[in-house]
């Protein structure tokens, strides 16, 4: 990792790229979302379980960077556990604070947890129009 080597990533993020929290796809889940980044090949696949509108179980599957990696990771954590409109209002800024801040050329990786859980969410909503609407 040259990039870690400079010491450009605070210790939660290097936990969160070592340790990714998350990891893999939920079996028949209520939710997708993908995000990806065409001009730096990262790509992420945000899967959720919810129950009574909160976010019961979260996995994700990513393709990318040290920043990539530990955003995703990062993104599912801040998600677990809370109400639906509560995760959907994660903001990249709310995982990069999280983390502890990421090098300034490596934020627009934090853009693509929060993008996939906004689709996951939507994808989730749009699947129980009928249920929510009652």
């Amino acid at each position: 990792m040259q990039d870690m080597e400079h010491n450009q990533y605070s210790q939660e993020t290097i936990d969160h790229f070592m340790n990714p929290r998350n990891v893999g796809k939920i079996e028949n889940p209520d939710g997708v979302g993908i995000a990806g980044d065409p001009e730096c090949g990262d790509y992420i696949e945000i899967t959720i379980s919810v129950k009574d509108y909160f976010i019961k179980d979260i996995k994700f599957m990513v393709h990318g960077c040290v920043g990539a990696i530990s955003t995703s990771s990062m993104t599912t954590e801040l998600a677990k556990g809370k109400p639906l409109m509560a995760a959907y209002a994660i903001s990249n800024e709310d995982v990069i604070n999280a983390l502890g801040g990421l090098p300034s050329e490596k934020e627009h990786c934090s853009l693509l947890g929060p993008i996939a859980l906004k689709k996951a969410i939507v994808d989730y909503i749009n699947k129980n129009k009928s249920i929510l609407e009652k």
